[in-house]
C-alpha cells in the first residue's frame, strides 16, 4: 500500500539548477578545477563535497581537503546566492504545487531527499509550501555520509517516514537521484525539467519518465492504479 512520496527538491519543487550550474562553474574556476554546465547537471544530487572531491580527483589526484572543501563550497554558494539575488529567487517548479496537493489530499506524506546544503532553498521550502513539508521528513546533504548516487539518501528517508521502499514513490530528476532511489529498492519516476535527453533518465533505471511535473499530475491517477 503506497504510503509516501519522496520528492528531490532542485529541479523538482524549484527551478533552481540554471542558478546552481552557473555557480559550480565559477566557484571551482577559482580554484584551479573546471566542469562544465553539462557536468553539474550529471553530478546532480552529489553532496557539495562529494561534487569537489570528484573534481579534485580528476585534476589533482587526489581528495580535496577539509579547508579546500569548506573554501570551494563557500564561493559555490555565494555564486549561487549573487545569482539569485540578481534574478529574484529559485522559481517554483510549474505545476509542483498542484502535485504537492493532489498527494496531501489523498493522505500521503511527503519526504525531501535531498543533495543540497543550500540554507536559501531550504528556507523557501516552508514559505512556498507552508504545512507541506515536516522538519522530520526531511533528508538532506547535512544528513548523510555518502549522497546520491549511493542509496542512504533514501534510505534515511524511508527510515524517517516509517516505511518499507514498496511503500514510496520517488519523484527525481538527476540520473543520480534516479540511480539512488532504484538502489534503495523504490519504484522512481523521473521529471525531465533540465537540459539532458531523456535517455540520461531511461538509463539511470527510471521506471517512468515525464516532460515535467504538469505530465507528472496528468498521469498521476494512472500511475497510482
Amino acid at each position: 500500500m503506497l504510503k509516501a512520496f519522496l520528492f528531490d527538491m532542485d529541479g523538482v519543487l524549484f527551478d533552481s539548477m540554471p542558478g546552481h550550474a552557473v555557480a559550480w562553474v565559477k566557484a571551482v574556476e577559482r580554484y584551479g578545477l573546471s566542469m562544465t554546465a553539462e557536468e553539474v547537471y550529471m553530478n546532480e544530487g552529489r553532496t557539495g563535497a562529494g561534487t569537489i572531491n570528484a573534481l579534485a580527483q580528476r585534476t589533482w589526484g587526489r581528495d580535496a581537503t577539509a579547508d579546500e572543501i569548506r573554501d570551494i563550497y563557500a564561493a559555490k554558494s555565494e555564486a549561487f546566492n549573487s545569482y539569485f539575488l540578481a534574478k529574484g529567487e529559485a522559481p517554483v517548479m510549474p505545476g509542483v504545487a498542484d502535485v504537492l496537493n493532489n498527494v496531501r489530499a489523498r493522505g500521503l506524506m511527503r519526504v525531501i531527499v535531498t543533495g543540497s546544503g543550500q540554507h536559501s532553498l531550504l528556507d523557501n521550502l516552508n514559505r512556498h509550501f507552508p504545512g507541506m513539508f515536516s522538519p522530520e521528513f526531511m533528508v538532506t546533504a547535512f544528513d548523510v555520509k555518502q549522497g546520491k548516487p549511493f542509496p542512504e539518501p533514501y534510505l534515511m528517508g524511508l527510515k524517517k517516514a516509517g516505511i518499507s521502499a514498496g511503500e514510496a514513490i520517488v519523484v527525481e530528476n538527476a540520473p543520480l537521484g534516479v540511480q539512488a532511489a532504484k538502489a534503495a529498492g523504490i519504484f522512481t519516476v523521473a521529471v525531465n525539467t533540465g537540459p539532458l535527453p531523456d535517455s540520461a533518465l531511461w538509463d539511470a533505471g527510471a521506471d517512468k519518465v515525464y516532460a515535467d511535473m504538469r505530465a507528472l499530475l496528468e498521469d498521476l491517477d494512472n500511475l497510482l492504479a
